[in-house]
């Protein structure tokens, strides 16, 4: 009998724990893994994903809109029905993009009803930064385990797309401190040590919450940093070629998703030096309809089981921390995966 392809290998790293990739494994072993995170790390933190965030600025800035909101349960599409006879037509109209999922829109939207613009300090950003306060909230152990994933060998390097703070927070003990960076001033990507830090490329709330910070927030910021000034997409293009990228807390509907990995996908047919991205994603049942939406773009799915508040995702990327080893060097109070692989 034939031994099974590498690419199809797993390996188990504990009981109800998620089976990673070997490929991965090794790949996270030689320091060509690049993790990017999305809001789903910062929920255990008491922070909200990008749907709850919408909602508690509606709360805020438009208690009309927000009553029609929160009666909506999560996860309807846009066959729902929606009440909004109480309401104004441009109301009605950020309504029903909230219902199809178009988050970044309804802010752009609200915003210039609101404010008639959707940048500067306007009353939408002044709120989504008071939620997302950087004082008050603090790190999760899945922020910690994280950090530790993200140590390269000589260099630490996490990208994510949120706004707050509690990746650099987690790892405030480490000597000499990690840098943070956002947007335009983020380090182009290379495989030496000078590509490290936390690199917020949708930008980062400013520790002085009286001060304004440049967030990729409305559908007017993605076509800023996205289309026109093009920070964004270059900087995944080139990280796509030198790392296997690997999402974190992110579902498969998170506009984010919609801008950040479908043109790296596109390339993959025709650029044969893109790295195999991953995600991980979790389910209360196996889902092979999810499994195959994300294959379908271009992402190799991780499925964890996401009872218990998500327990299995968490306990997974600690296990891998502790196991794993940096360039191929064993950690001295651990073993690695040697024992694993063989």
């Amino acid at each position: 009998m034939s031994s099974p392809n590498i690419e199809d290998r797993v390996i188990s790293l504990g009981s109800g724990l998620a089976t990673i990739p070997e490929r991965l494994l090794l790949a996270h072993a030689r320091g060509e893994v690049l993790f990017i995170c999305g809001a789903g790390i910062s929920k255990p933190s008491g922070l909200p994903d990008f749907r709850e965030l919408v909602v508690d600025v509606y709360a805020r800035l438009d208690t009309s809109v927000h009553s029609v909101l929160a009666g909506l349960p999560t996860g309807v599409c846009n066959q729902w029905q929606v009440d909004c006879s109480s309401l104004t037509e441009r109301q009605t109209a950020e309504v029903k993009r909230f219902v199809v999922g178009d988050y970044d829109v309804v802010l752009g939207m609200l915003e210039r009803r609101l404010d008639d613009q959707t940048r500067g300090d306007s009353k939408v950003r002044r709120e989504v930064a008071a939620r997302l306060s950087p004082g008050i909230h603090k790190p999760a152990p899945i922020h910690r385990a994280l950090m530790r994933l993200a140590d390269r060998g000589g260099a630490k390097t996490i990208v994510t797309t949120n706004f707050d703070l509690l990746l650099q927070k987690a790892s405030q003990r480490h000597r000499p401190p990690i840098a943070t960076y956002a947007l335009g001033s983020i380090p182009r990507p290379s495989r030496q040590t000078d590509f490290s830090g936390v690199l917020h490329i949708h930008g980062a709330l400013n520790a002085g919450v009286s001060r304004f910070s440049e967030l990729v927030l409305s559908d007017q910021d993605f076509g800023e940093f996205y289309l026109r000034r093009r920070v964004v997409p270059d900087f995944i293009y080139d990280a796509a070629r030198l790392f296997h990228l690997v999402l974190v807390g992110y579902s498969a509907n998170d506009p984010p998703m919609r801008y950040l990995l479908n043109a790296v996908a596109a390339d993959g047919s025709r650029f044969d030096d893109l790295k195999e991205r991953f995600t991980f994603f979790g389910t209360n049942a196996p889902d092979p309809v999810s499994l195959e939406d994300w294959k379908g773009r271009g992402i190799t799915p991780i499925r964890y089981d996401s009872n218990g508040n998500h327990h299995a995702l968490l306990a997974t990327l600690e296990r891998w921390a502790e196991l794993s080893a940096v360039n191929g060097k064993k950690p001295r109070s651990t073993r690695s995966f040697g024992g694993l692989l063989r």
